[in-house]
């Protein structure tokens, strides 16, 4: 059986491939190609892809917007909390701290040296000349832990017009010595000035620089 030749086109071009659904273009050009297959009636259209840039960046702005309604939340409460404490009277908390008065102060103890003092007598000795004298009996006790030195030096009298006169050495017969004293132990003596007035208070300075002590005159 012979096969036969395929029908040639009118225009005398190469023969339609069968099946080819496109447009010939005349002159013998390149077809077209078919339009795409239209969707069936009544198909929903494809779903659409969303962006995800959109989508977090939606989701930090809800993030802050949350946060934003958290803090005005929490400083209307807290006003309130305030506003109610004021008007009830209740201290704030920075407030709340109470300072306490000192306690009393401790009695104070014995001071390290005691001193009394009194009138007396002068008691001329063979070293006084033909002046005046005022003695003074005075009673020295030391009460601290150390020894105390005593000297008539270290006295001084201080009469009543606010005069002040120092000891005058080998004039009294009673005159106080010079010693030191242990803890516990005491002397007692006259201290002499010169002249005649009205002893008001006795000065004891050991080793003329340490701390006055004062006692007046009974």
């Amino acid at each position: 059986m012979s096969q036969q030749d395929p029908q040639p086109h009118s225009d005398g071009g190469a023969p339609q491939q069968p099946g080819w659904g496109g447009i010939q273009q005349p002159g013998g050009g390149v077809p077209q190609q078919p339009w795409p297959p239209q969707q069936p009636w009544g198909a929903p259209p494809p779903p659409k892809r969303r962006s995800t840039g959109k989508i977090v960046g939606l989701g930090c702005l809800g993030v802050v917007a949350f946060v934003v309604v958290l803090g005005v939340i929490s400083a209307a409460v807290g006003g309130k909390s305030d506003d109610k404490a004021a008007k009830s009277g209740a201290p704030a908390a920075a407030a709340s701290t109470k300072h306490h008065a000192p306690a009393d102060p401790k009695p104070a103890g014995k001071a390290p040296v005691q001193i009394t003092a009194k009138k007396t007598a002068f008691s001329k000795s063979i070293l006084a000349d033909g002046g005046d004298y005022t003695s003074v009996a005075v009673t020295i006790r030391n009460n601290g832990a150390k020894k105390v030195s005593v000297n008539p030096l270290y006295f001084t009298v201080t009469d009543t017009d606010g005069t002040k006169h120092t000891s005058e050495l080998g004039v009294d017969d009673k005159q106080l010595d010079t010693v030191d004293l242990a803890p516990g132990e005491n002397i007692s003596g006259t201290v002499t000035g010169k002249g005649t007035f009205t002893p008001r208070y006795v000065t004891f300075t050991e080793d003329l620089f340490g701390d006055p002590v004062r006692a007046d005159v009974h």
